[in-house]
């Protein structure tokens, strides 16, 4: 826990071990549920990581750090870098015997104007453009203090217009890796941001700007770093749906009760 919130100890670990009683959901609950608590006149956020399988259940029992103590910790090292994040609360997680079980996140909760997702999505934003050129000297601040954040994806960074600019606030942390990028690496960060070839030729014209590098190198990178992304993505969706066609049968058929 940050030595910050020691006032409000039993009161955090109390919000952590009701999280079933909490109602308030932030987005969409799927793999993992975000969920609204308040404590004292300020209000948190608490993610729960989805319970891993068996064999992930012994590896972050005994090897491996869990999802919310990397978004806890890698919290910290971004503040220290003077890169935004909600501010890191506490982290819990709970063991049963060998195995690892459920763990938690808490952070403050941040109140964005919007999220990238939405440039992607509504091109009539007034700013649209100056927040895309923003977002590309953000990006490239990151790469220059050495983080790689590998989720770098829509709806990870909140961004919050400030007198003279933006502010960028990244969420959804557990996935980073820190040290020097090459140029390769830096580009192929972009390809899971956006499929809208004239978002990407600004990002790249943008980051040419900061790097000093060859736009057309990087915005030929950078969109063949994208399409590979999406044919992967894909690829993976459509396997799934081979793998697993089972459970939307299963769901389908109607239960005993229902049948007349």
């Amino acid at each position: 826990m940050s030595s910050e919130y020691q006032l409000h100890a039993d009161a955090i670990k109390n919000a952590i071990t009701h999280f079933d009683d909490h109602s308030q959901i932030l987005g969409a609950a799927e793999r993992n549920v975000i969920k609204i608590v308040t404590i004292g006149d300020q209000k948190h956020t608490i993610k729960s990581f989805k319970v891993p399988n068996v064999v992930n259940q012994i590896v972050y029992r005994s090897f491996r750090k869990s999802k919310a103590q990397r978004s806890y910790e890698y919290a910290h090292k971004l503040l220290d870098l003077g890169i935004h994040t909600p501010n890191p609360v506490a982290y819990s997680y709970h063991i049963d015997g060998m195995l690892f079980k459920e763990s938690y996140y808490m952070s403050e909760l941040f109140e964005s104007d919007l999220t990238f997702r939405e440039l992607t999505e509504d091109f009539d934003i007034p700013d649209h453009e100056a927040i895309l050129r923003a977002f590309t000297r953000f990006t490239y601040k990151l790469h220059e203090n050495g983080v790689n954040f590998i989720d770098h994806s829509p709806g990870n960074t909140l961004i919050k217009r400030v007198e003279g600019g933006y502010d960028f606030y990244l969420v959804d942390l557990n996935r980073m890796e820190f040290g020097p990028m090459d140029f390769e690496t830096r580009i192929k960060n972009f390809a899971k941001l956006t499929i809208h070839k004239p978002l990407i030729k600004i990002m790249s014209n943008e980051y040419a700007k900061c790097s000093g590098g060859d736009e057309h190198v990087i915005y030929n990178l950078m969109w063949k770093s994208t399409v590979a992304f999406q044919d992967e993505f894909f690829k993976k969706v459509r396997l799934k749906k081979r793998i697993f066609f089972w459970k939307k049968k299963y769901k389908s058929r109607p239960s005993r009760s229902s049948i007349q």
